[in-house]
């Protein structure tokens, strides 16, 4: 079924896709192509995608060395379907995940390969845990977000998605996460990350707590969907120290900050800290579905079958993954990051300067973020304007009709999110910005 322009396509899809569907409201696009960071609609028209399939995509669409991976996989007659049983390509992959892990954890470590979800990892980590140390509590944080599985759901922070859900996983307590810029004590002043680790230790030291035998604590080191608020460095260091201190195992989740996004592979190693567990999924298939967890070996306590998942034994995911682990590697991709987030984060914080309405710039690496700010409400007691969700929108709607995808989230979702490839060329990121910009500039027009 052809159609000339991509107005009957999104109909159909309109008409009879579930109505839980998300991103085609905000871009109304039928995809006919795409390479590196850039799409190409039925209709021809052009865009630069800063989504990146929310972070997947770590060398963009279509890289050629993904293709290549895809082809080898189907010429050998690799099968596509295994279940968690070995292939060669199988033990390669694993090699190759062990390789770019901190040398502390290579010869120390087990692979869990789950269903082909970030979500999936982390309730695989959470049993994981729960087998190891019969601990009861899962500690997590405001602003957190771990998927949209009941469990995963119960772990974070959204509460419009799980509002009206019955029987969410029970003991899970929410803690301060540091977001210097609405600070939840209201003090902010650079004071955020030490008085939450403060509180957090002596909360987990209190007897009348209410917090029973914390199996774990999980945390991404820079929250997403939380509206790319980066942990302060030292306030990780704390929260290993402490989660160490009392055996509480600490779960990184990288399913969006992993394989390079940050900077690093991944994204705890800016704080030199090891966790006891790893959650990856996203970048780490290299564009198709994979999720693995990566333990210490001491916890390795459950029993076969404790997690499993008929797509756990994704060959074309193992292919693509380790032709992108292996490309970032020798491509020397992670100094690409570094450079292109300086040309991000110079621009955006112009940007600021120049514009009431961007209250905040912030992130790590390529995963960035812009909080826009209504600057005709009063101020909050850090002196901040309070969240604008109706620019926000605005602007991504500028944005979309100017030729740019770029995400929202945070709190009331007033922040624009970057997450380009992490291949994103000196020039690309110039025209980003510069589209960026000027959707800001009509989006404020528009709603003055």
């Amino acid at each position: 079924m052809t159609f000339k322009t991509g107005n009957k396509y999104l109909e159909l899809q309109n008409q009879k896709e579930s109505n839980a569907r998300s991103y085609p409201r905000h871009f109304p696009l039928v995809i006919e192509k795409a390479e590196g960071m850039m799409i190409i609609d039925v209709e021809g028209k052009v865009f630069y995608d800063c989504l990146s399939g929310a972070g997947t995509l770590a060398l963009g669409h279509n890289h050629p060395v993904v293709i290549q991976a895809i082809e080898d996989v189907l010429k050998r007659q690799i099968p596509l379907h295994t279940l968690d049983l070995a292939t060669p390509l199988k033990i390669e992959f694993i090699q190759e995940i062990l390789s770019i892990l901190p040398l502390e954890l290579r010869d120390s470590t087990k692979i869990q390969f789950c269903g082909p979800t970030g979500a999936d990892g982390v309730e695989a980590a959470i049993k994981l845990v729960k087998n190891a140390t019969k601990g009861k509590s899962i500690l997590a944080f405001q602003g957190g977000y771990h998927g949209s599985t009941q469990a995963t759901m119960s772990m974070s922070g959204n509460l419009s998605k799980k509002q009206h859900l019955q029987s969410l996983l029970p003991d899970v307590h929410f803690l301060p996460f540091p977001y210097e810029y609405r600070c939840p004590f209201g003090i902010g002043e650079g004071k955020t990350a030490k008085i939450s680790a403060q509180y957090i230790e002596n909360l987990l030291d209190d007897c009348e707590s209410g917090i029973a035998s914390p199996c774990g604590m999980i945390f991404e080191t820079v929250q997403g969907e939380g509206g790319s608020i980066p942990a302060d460095i030292e306030w990780l260091k704390e929260m290993r120290r402490i989660t160490a201190e009392r055996g509480i195992p600490l779960i990184v989740d990288e399913v969006q900050t992993g394989i390079g996004r940050t900077g690093e592979i991944f994204s705890f190693e800016h704080a030199g800290i090891i966790p006891d567990v790893i959650v990856c999924s996203k970048a780490v298939g290299g564009s198709l579905p994979m999720s693995v967890v990566i333990y210490k070996e001491e916890l390795d306590q459950w029993n076969p079958g404790a997690h499993i998942g008929t797509f756990r034994g994704n060959q074309l995911g193992m292919a693509t993954g380790l032709a992108t682990l292996k490309y970032i590697k020798e491509n020397h991709i992670l100094e690409n990051v570094k450079v292109r987030s300086k040309q991000f984060f110079e621009r955006l914080n112009d940007l600021r300067e120049k514009y009431e309405e961007i209250g905040d710039v912030r992130g790590r690496g390529l995963m960035i973020g812009v909080e826009i700010v209504n600057p005709k409400e009063q101020k909050d007691c850090l002196g901040h304007y309070p969240e604008f969700e109706e620019l926000a929108l605005k602007i991504q709607e500028r944005c979309f009709k100017n030729g740019l995808i770029i995400e929202v989230g945070g709190r009331h979702s007033a922040v624009m999110r970057f997450l380009p490839p992490l291949t994103i060329t000196e020039n690309e990121t110039t025209e980003v910005l510069n589209i960026f910009e000027k959707s800001v500039v009509e989006a404020i027009q528009m709603i003055n």
